[in-house]
């Protein structure tokens, strides 16, 4: 009979599956330690949220929001990154639009926040 799944890595599986198209994009240079040999990986359950993207040795979250989280969700967006900064996490957020058209200067922010940490 298979393990039971627990709920967490079940909810972060289907977050993976239901990526949007942004993420796709900032996933293609994040993964396989092409960035600076950090490891980042997807839905990274922490504390009682899910990173967007997660780099655990560098302590280093990134988050992208979309345009719904300008007015619905900026409170939550704020406790949220209260939670994971007291937890020991440094977060950058991006707009998925930064991503979009500028692709180059969110991995250079990320890189920059990289060398920080291991410095």
């Amino acid at each position: 009979m298979p393990k039971p799944i627990p709920p967490r890595t079940r909810r972060a599986r289907e977050l993976r599956a239901a990526s949007t198209d942004v993420e796709h994009k900032l996933w293609s240079v994040l993964r396989n330690r092409q960035l600076a040999g950090a490891k980042f990986r997807r839905q990274l359950p922490v504390d009682r949220y899910f990173a967007d993207f997660a780099c655990v040795e560098a302590r280093l979250i990134v988050e992208l929001d979309g345009s719904q989280h300008m007015e619905v969700q900026a409170a939550y967006d704020i406790e949220r990154t209260r939670t994971l900064e007291a937890g020991g996490w440094f977060v950058m957020r991006f707009w998925n639009n930064d991503v979009i058209d500028n692709l180059e200067g969110v991995v250079e922010a990320i890189l920059a926040q990289l060398e920080l940490a291991s410095g």
